[in-house]
């Protein structure tokens, strides 16, 4: 079942943020546009280089006024350790949630049962904290954080300009298109 228009359901969790623990709801989805990165786990291979990347983007991102939370099955605990002893995590400033109890990843269909661990999935959420985009990765396919930019874009586009579309490989300023009887057969 899609999670395309679903609305992010209630949570709490506890998060590490800039030298805090500070505890996330679905209530902080709301009110502004979010990405949300799962991964498998602290102290892995690929994902330090995600995160890492994702925070190279997280200055854009903010200027589009998004926030960005990553989650993985580890405790808030694990999350500070790893801050304080990777230089690539060292960087990273936004909130790094953690779902032991599997909750959050359970509810965004990320959940590896067999390993207990997160799949690498991403996730857009409007400002009514509906998903707009899943991205869902294997474990060895490492994630793009510049993709972002342009898809926060077009969503934004896409809710202040109803019905109207953004093509595929659509930047900012460039065409879109109206659906309507007069285009079918025609793009």
């Amino acid at each position: 079942m899609s999670l395309i228009g679903k609305e992010v359901q209630p949570f709490t969790a506890q998060a590490y943020k800039n030298g805090d623990f500070v505890e996330v709801t679905e209530q902080n989805f709301k009110g502004n546009w979010s990405v949300v990165c799962f991964y498998p786990a602290d102290f892995s291979f690929v994902c330090p280089t995600e995160l890492e990347d994702l925070q190279g983007q997280y200055n854009a991102l903010q200027d589009l006024g998004v926030e960005v939370f990553s989650v993985s099955t580890d405790t808030h605990f694990v999350h500070k350790g790893w801050h304080d002893s990777s230089e690539k995590i060292g960087k990273i400033t936004y909130a790094m949630i953690g779902d032991p109890s599997q909750a959050i990843s359970r509810q965004f269909d990320v959940l590896n049962e067999e390993s207990g661990l997160a799949d690498r999935g991403t996730f857009i959420i409007d400002p009514d904290g509906v998903i707009q985009t899943v991205e869902i990765n294997a474990d060895g396919i490492g994630r793009d954080a510049s993709t972002l930019v342009n898809k926060i874009k077009a969503a934004q586009y896409v809710r202040q300009n109803p019905g109207e579309v953004c093509p595929a490989k659509w930047e900012e300023g460039g065409e879109t298109l109206t659906p309507s009887l007069d285009l079918v057969g025609k793009i």
